[in-house]
């Protein structure tokens, strides 16, 4: 892991997509077979409003601190790190769960709370880099208890306790290819776009 992606400039939109690789068969018949071969990972794609030189120079310098796709990093995308919902405080697991599920008994939350989570959210677990997507939003028991539920399944087991992380929830990225183009502008103002993909 080599540091966090620089903040500012803060890129001007950032697309994420769900990135699974599935092998499809189809009979003469017209019956579907699917099959996952591998784990999901979100691919990013970011980019940023025309820059200075100055601007744009820690950024470069951070890519280039990669060394191509050998290195890790974390990244925060704007407008998508914090959740929808009202959640507050302290979350936990509440039960450890085993990889593979796609749900989990979780609490701390506010009392007999409507939309703690929204459906669409991401979040991930203390102690796990992969980041998770609510798939329904979660409402909380007058013990603020609840069950959230997500995809993709569980890469790993998670202990009780617990802790979810859903403000400024940070993906862990490499870099997708081994160059990086930029480009100037006669006027010295750079333009730059840059795609990550998940890696644990």
């Amino acid at each position: 892991m080599s540091g966090t992606f620089p903040s500012s400039p803060a890129p001007s939109s950032v697309s994420i997509s769900s990135n699974q690789n599935t092998i499809v068969s189809t009979t003469s018949s017209g019956r579907r077979q699917a099959r996952q071969i591998d784990g999901q990972r979100f691919r990013l794609t970011a980019k940023f409003p025309v820059m200075s030189r100055t601007e744009f120079a820690p950024i470069l310098a951070f890519i280039v601190k990669q060394r191509s796709q050998v290195e890790s990093f974390q990244f925060v995308p704007p407008t998508l790190d914090d959740s929808l919902g009202v959640a507050s405080g302290v979350i936990r697991v509440n039960g450890a769960i085993l990889a593979g599920v796609t749900s989990v008994a979780i609490d701390g939350m506010a009392n007999s709370t409507n939309g703690v989570f929204k459906a669409g959210d991401f979040f991930r677990f203390t102690g796990q880099t992969k980041v998770y997507m609510v798939m329904a939003d979660v409402n909380s028991n007058g013990s603020g208890q609840g069950t959230l539920t997500f995809e993709p399944p569980l890469r790993s087991n998670v202990s009780d306790n617990a802790i979810l992380i859903y403000s400024n929830v940070d993906f862990t990225v490499g870099l997708t290819g081994d160059v990086q183009e930029f480009n100037i502008s006669t006027e010295n103002y750079y333009q730059y776009e840059i795609d990550l993909i998940e890696v644990f």
